[in-house]
């Protein structure tokens, strides 16, 4: 049977992808590899997880033992495990060096152990660096400015490292800021839905000018799908959007959908030690195989906002 390996899937973004691809491929094994942490859970795959082609392994990418063994006879394998609150990355560095960078040397070495033939690494945006003007295209060069984006690029200098010295066929995929259901609060528009929802004032860094482009989570799995069956291998894809927003409009897009007064109900905090202005990519690669992004932050706010209503015990307090 056809089997696809997936790291990460009980995440946000990893149980997207596992489900996504569960319905592309209705004849697949999916496994997915997850040592469950505070930002992922079991319940993210609860629509699909009782079916027997869903197989969940509790287990550290950085058990090399138990990694080997499970992603045996993988046919496709994504990479999405990793630590991404750049918050966090500052005082736990080691973790997010652990995580992102050896973690990345473990599934490198089980896909040239096991010949594996078709490899995902999910990167980031923010291995470019901020940039005020423009767009970053898959050529540019790395700039990354925090801990976290450094783990990143970091993984991806090892990829290269391993492409050119094993033609391993891996195709990294920098996304930048992905948007949905089933994110941590700890995240700009999940932690807004759910403060308000808790009626807690939000926090925003600095002065909330700083601008991002959001893609939506549906959007970037089609993305990955599309890269899965028309990308080339041992290439680099971005998948973004031109749906730009300062944060501070983000905010004010949750509070219209709660009806609240968003004056009230935040307050400016000290920023990060380093936090880019502005990040942008340009997606006209992944274009020309037929994706492109669909959704705003405001077609689906309130399935969003719906979604963490719901769902409001499963997090505790920020």
């Amino acid at each position: 049977m056809h089997k696809i390996f997936i790291t990460g899937g009980c995440g946000f973004i990893g149980s997207h992808l596992t489900e996504y691809l569960y319905k592309k491929y209705p004849k697949s094994v999916i496994y997915v590899y997850d040592k469950i942490t505070y930002a992922s859970s079991v319940k993210n795959l609860k629509n699909i997880i009782k079916n027997d082609r869903v197989k969940v392994i509790k287990k550290d990418i950085n058990n090399y033992k138990e990694l080997k063994k499970h992603s045996k006879n993988t046919n496709i394998l994504i990479h999405a495990a990793a630590e991404s609150h750049v918050d966090k990355s500052f005082n736990l560095t080691n973790e997010f060096i652990y995580t992102n960078v050896l973690g990345t040397k473990n599934i490198l070495d089980v896909c040239k152990e096991h010949k594996i033939k078709k490899i995902i690494h999910i990167s980031t945006d923010e291995v470019y660096g901020e940039i005020y003007k423009s767009s970053f295209k898959e050529t540019s060069r790395f700039n990354p400015s925090n801990p976290y984006s450094s783990s990143k690029a970091a993984a991806e200098m090892l990829i290269n490292g391993y492409i050119h010295s094993y033609k391993l066929p891996i195709i990294i995929v920098r996304a930048n800021n992905i948007f949905g259901t089933r994110q941590h609060p700890e995240k700009l528009l999940a932690g807004c839905c759910w403060s308000f929802l808790k009626n807690k004032k939000f926090p925003i860094h600095g002065s909330g000018q700083q601008k991002r482009s959001f893609l939506f989570v549906e959007d970037f799995c089609e993305g990955v799908y599309k890269i899965i069956t028309k990308g080339k291998n041992r290439d680099i894809y971005n998948i973004g959007s031109n749906f730009e927003y300062k944060n501070i409009d983000v905010v004010k897009i949750v509070a219209k959908e709660n009806k609240i007064n968003m004056k009230k109900n935040i307050y400016f905090s000290k920023d990060r030690p380093f936090n880019d202005f502005r990040y942008s990519i340009n997606f006209n690669k992944i274009k020309k195989i037929g994706w492109k992004p669909k959704n705003k932050i405001e077609d689906k706010i309130s399935e969003i906002n719906n979604w963490y209503k719901k769902n409001i015990s499963r997090f505790q307090d920020r």
